[in-house]
């Protein structure tokens, strides 16, 4: 051959495993034992030709030797070559498939949080009910209480902040499966109005309003230590609960300045009594980074419910996709979510970047640098890529 239309180019794009080369051509051999015809692209099964000329038009349109590939299309025959070109046109809208419905119906129990980087939720249950599974959805206030149900065998899926899968190592547990990163965003100590917070110097002698353990506490101290900022040149305040206490407090005038989540990080800058202290920005450390939480799967559900854990992850990803390229969708899920106004909801959503920024190495560095801090109990850096699965994203991307 012209090295032009490999077969294993071809499995490669279009996922046949059935393709034989055939002089200066490709065909696809029947899989049925129907008769196999020397065209150039027969159908496993016999479907119609159009619809597995569709299948190798998608593959080329995104085949970075394209222009090649057309060009020795184009030498096979001129009806052929007008097929594919007319089918090109149709490209933009050709859609994904969607996976195969699971043979017997699966309940999948799944722990999250009403903050904006979670918005996706709002739209998986419906799609995953046509595919025989039935997804509990269970809210929690924090990402600690998720991961203590889902060490308890209460989930099969949560969402728990980045650090969680290291503690829950440090303290003997190998039950949680880290799957991927649920989104981004920058990252501001929120000041009170009239107090003046342009360096990380003068959080001294301040107070402010943490929860000890949290997602954004272990940004705050990673960078803390990356900035030389001893940790007790301020008044750490502990609020308990929900994010709410975080702004009450701050509204209250009883603290100085709050480190907190989305929305309640946006809702006293829209409310005029807190502004972002944009100099003192947390998100950046190199032990922890910018991501926002993780999701995750108990061992049993992926050993055992594997199948339904690869379809949730598709849909949750098809949500994230369709939020993020949509600016009012986000905004629109986010108020659904949440129960903001829409207004709050639409300031609220705008720093955020959903999708995934961690890494499994980030995991690792993170676990290295707080067992070095004392903040959890040993160094479970080189477990972490045991107790990670890539599979299941992997998986889950190819519908």
């Amino acid at each position: 051959m012209d090295g032009l239309i490999q077969t294993d180019t071809l499995i490669r794009a279009t996922g046949h495993k059935n393709l034989q080369p055939l002089g200066d051509t490709v065909k696809l051999v029947s899989n049925s034992g129907a008769d196999r015809h020397e065209e150039p692209w027969q159908s496993p099964g016999n479907p119609s030709a159009h619809g597995i000329r569709t299948t190798l038009i998608l593959a080329i349109a995104s085949h970075p030797e394209r222009g090649k590939i057309m060009k020795t299309i184009s030498a096979i025959s001129r009806r052929l070559c007008a097929t594919l070109v007319l089918g090109l046109s149709f490209l933009p809208a050709a859609a994904h498939a969607e996976p195969e419905a699971l043979p017997s119906p699966v309940t999948l129990n799944v722990g999250y949080q009403k903050v904006g980087h979670l918005s996706p939720m709002t739209m998986v249950v419906e799609p995953l009910e046509k595919l025989g599974l039935k997804v509990e959805l269970v809210e929690f206030a924090r990402y600690a209480d998720t991961r203590t149900a889902l060490l308890a065998g209460s989930l099969d899926i949560a969402t728990v902040g980045p650090a969680d899968l290291a503690i829950a190592l440090s303290n003997g547990s190998d039950t949680v499966v880290g799957l991927m990163g649920v989104g981004s965003s920058a990252k501001y100590v929120i000041g009170r109005k009239g107090v003046e917070l342009n360096s990380w110097e003068d959080l001294a002698g301040k107070t402010v309003a943490i929860a000890p353990g949290s997602a954004v506490w272990f940004q705050l101290a990673a960078t803390l230590v990356e900035q030389e900022i001893p940790y007790d040149s301020f008044t750490a305040v502990n609020i308990q609960g929900g994010g709410a206490n975080f702004d009450q407090a701050l509204k209250n005038g009883e603290v100085d300045a709050i480190v907190t989540w989305e929305p309640f990080e946006s809702i006293p800058v829209i409310e005029g009594y807190g502004y972002f202290a944009k100099n003192l920005e947390y998100s950046q450390s190199e032990a922890v980074g910018a991501e926002l939480g993780m999701m995750v799967a108990s061992r049993e559900a992926v050993e055992t419910k594997r199948d339904a854990v690869v379809r949730f992850v598709w849909a949750y990803l098809e949500a994230q996709k369709k939020l993020a390229s949509d600016n009012e969708l986000f905004a629109q899920a986010y108020s659904d979510l949440t129960g903001l106004p829409l207004d709050v909801a639409t300031e609220a959503a705008k720093p955020i970047s959903l999708g995934s920024v961690v890494t499994p190495e980030q995991i690792k560095r993170q676990a290295k640098a707080f067992a070095e801090l004392g903040v959890i109990q040993k160094d479970v850096s080189g477990e972490i890529a045991e107790n990670w699965d890539e599979s299941i994203v992997t998986d889950a991307k190819t519908f």
